[in-house]
């Protein structure tokens, strides 16, 4: 059953099933992640045909009813697309035919399968970004609570991969935080384009029926409509890519921290570990302790960050209206927002057991890193800081520097104490938008 189907006793040819298998692809299979948008906009819809005089009062309520049964099938698991059916849409609206009769026939007036779609990937994409959102802020959290717990246990700093000047771990889980304070801004940006309801712009032509487009977005929690019906088919692929961008943000960040520990765990640094049941072994090396799940979470978050790309070459080049090139970015996104979310508790797990090797800055091979403590010590006691720099450059090279391990731009004003307050007042500030 299809929803464009003219006469549903037609048998179809081999040729046509070749042609139907090619074009559904794995549709079906994507399509079931939208089942309850389709229900929900359904609803909306009727409701609003109600209003306006195309279906009765008696008829609103066996739509209701009808929708209301097929949500609870979505709900308890037990909701499938039959063999020969072609989509989410086409599913409901046999399963309300069915049970309503005449009723169910009158679902599709004033709506195309092209504005239906679009709005059930724009609920879907609403409901996914925010359970992105609950993710990072539990893990924004996390990350603050070790950066308070280990703000005085102090860290080699690097750039080049050479030593640079000490740092902390309290700056370093501290970083992660506002990192993914940064990346919210783009998941609340993301949300609110998902949050325009383009019901009733029909095919990209709007509707000679008197639909009452304010009405279904009020009825969906929508905060605004796409005022354009032509605009309305063109945030096809457009949603899915912006969402996409803001996904990337966030797996670079889990990426990039990954791949510190995974450096950290390295036994020539030494300054992280984890339990034995969160790494794995080695077949012929008794003694290693892998870090594959960071791997694993660095390479997946990897993928990720390069789905805007390829949301964008499937989009590349399209006139406006509707393409069914279109359809291939639920296989894109979809998966993705999974695995993204997967990543984010392993990472959440991993942080909560990561343990922190207490005064590494002991060690005789870290004393170079406090020659900036020095050079700034001698300007404070007059010297200029041209011959500050030389001075403790000749220490170095005659080997008779001596580190003085004074550490207070780690632990004073906006690089220390302070710092996480402002970085939480801020995330907190933004996650106020998405409730």
């Amino acid at each position: 059953m299809k929803l464009w189907q003219k006469n549903i006793q037609e048998e179809l040819t081999e040729l046509q099933h070749t042609v139907e298998r090619f074009t559904i692809g794995s549709d079906k299979t994507w399509d079931l992640h939208l089942a309850a948008a389709d229900i929900k906009g359904s609803l909306a819809h009727a409701e609003m045909l109600l209003s306006i005089g195309l279906i009765s009062e008696n008829e609103w309520m066996q739509l209701k009813d009808g929708l209301n049964a097929i949500r609870q099938t979505v709900d308890d698991g037990t909701f499938v697309i039959e063999e020969g059916v072609e989509d989410v849409h086409s599913q409901i609206e046999l399963l309300l035919t069915r049970s309503k009769g005449e009723a169910g026939k009158k679902i599709h007036c004033g709506r195309s399968r092209n504005d239906q779609a679009l709005l059930d990937i724009k609920l879907y994409i609403k409901e996914e970004i925010v359970n992105l959102v609950q993710k990072t802020e539990t893990l924004f959290h996390s990350f603050l609570a070790k950066s308070e717990l280990h703000r005085h246990a102090l860290l080699p700093g690097y750039t080049h991969m050479q030593l640079a000047m000490p740092s902390s771990f309290g700056l370093w889980f501290g970083a992660y935080a506002e990192s993914l304070s940064d990346d919210l801004e783009l998941l609340i940006a993301a949300y609110h384009i998902a949050n325009k309801n383009p019901l009733g712009s029909g095919a990209g032509y709007g509707s000679s029926f008197p639909l009452n487009r304010r009405l279904t977005t009020d009825l969906l929690g929508m905060e605004d409509l796409n005022y354009n019906v032509v605009y309305a088919q063109m945030t096809r692929g457009k949603t899915e890519k912006i969402t996409a961008m803001a996904m990337a943000s966030l797996a670079a960040t889990l990426a990039r921290f990954s791949a510190d520990a995974c450096l950290y765990m390295n036994q020539n640094f030494g300054f992280i570990s984890f339990p034995d049941v969160l790494t794995t072994g080695s077949s012929i090396m008794p003694h290693k302790k892998n870090p594959d799940v960071f791997e694993l979470i660095r390479a997946r978050c990897n993928r990720i960050q390069a789905l805007p790309n390829e949301l964008t070459l499937l989009m590349a080049n399209l006139p406006s209206g509707y393409h069914r090139d279109m359809q291939l970015t639920k296989e894109c996104l979809f998966p993705a927002i999974s695995e993204l979310k997967e990543c984010m508790a392993l990472t959440e797990l991993m942080l909560a057991n990561c343990i922190v090797k207490e005064n590494l800055l002991d060690d005789e091979r870290y004393r170079n890193l406090f020659t900036v403590e020095k050079v700034n010590a001698l300007v404070l006691g007059g010297m200029p800081f041209r011959d500050a720099y030389r001075e403790v450059a000749r220490q170095i090279e005659e080997n008779v520097f001596e580190a003085e391990k004074t550490l207070n731009h780690v632990h004073e004003g906006s690089m220390g104490n302070l710092c996480n307050e402002h970085i939480k007042e801020a995330f907190l500030r933004k996650r106020q938008q998405i409730r």
